[in-house]
């Protein structure tokens, strides 16, 4: 390409009203559903720090350390979307009275509507602490904490139907509704912020301004 051609190329992606490509969904995407990986490592930190959730102790202490290793995960494999410190912190604090509170509601019990019921009041207290650090207007965060507690349900529904031992009463669902869970959320996620722009891209108005 000489160098005429190269200046009209540059012109015509930057004169007024020139689109610029909104960010991809997919790689994002694939990125944050990886990230189902550090729930099976956030119950066994759970498990290993409170034991079994059998006792109040041992679900908020157990849901704190596991809800502060998923929040690192997440804020790591979110694409610079989320503060990660403040998510860290939210999701442990959220996940720790959730499991607390959905632990002690159901008598500790393992059956599917059990861990369903608690499920879902572990997302609604996890899922209303990391909208309010979610960098998205009001409306937005609402989405998101209407939406964890039927995805966590969902997470520990996979893992009973799926044939894993709930019996040792864990802190967090296993794989199974993990990838399940994480692929939903990284869905929702990407609807409600997009990934930012790589670094050097600016802002069409911007670029409009410039060329005025």
């Amino acid at each position: 390409m000489n160098l005429n051609t190269k200046n009209l190329a540059s012109s015509l992606s930057t004169r007024p009203g020139a689109q610029v490509p909104a960010p991809g969904f997919l790689r994002p995407w694939l990125i944050w559903t990886a990230g189902f990986l550090s729930f099976p490592l956030a119950g066994l930190a759970g498990t290993g720090v409170a034991g079994r959730v059998d006792s109040p102790v041992a679900a908020l202490f157990g849901g704190l350390v596991t809800g502060a290793v998923i929040g690192t995960a997440q804020g790591l494999t979110s694409s610079s979307r989320l503060p990660l410190v403040r998510w860290l912190l939210a999701t442990a604090v959220g996940m720790g009275l959730g499991l607390l509170l959905g632990a002690v509601a159901v008598g500790y019990g393992t059956s599917l509507g059990g861990l369903a019921v608690m499920g879902a009041v572990t997302g609604l207290f996890l899922g209303t602490a990391q909208a309010v650090v979610l960098p998205a207007n009001w409306l937005r965060r609402a989405v998101w904490a209407l939406a964890m507690p039927l995805l966590w349900a969902l997470g520990w529904t996979v893992t009973i139907v799926a044939g894993i031992d709930v019996e040792q009463a864990f802190t967090v669902f296993g794989a199974s509704g993990a990838v399940t869970f994480s692929a939903l959320s990284g869905a929702l996620l990407h609807r409600l912020l997009l990934a930012r722009r790589p670094s050097g891209t600016r802002p069409q108005h911007e670029l409009t301004k410039d060329h005025r």
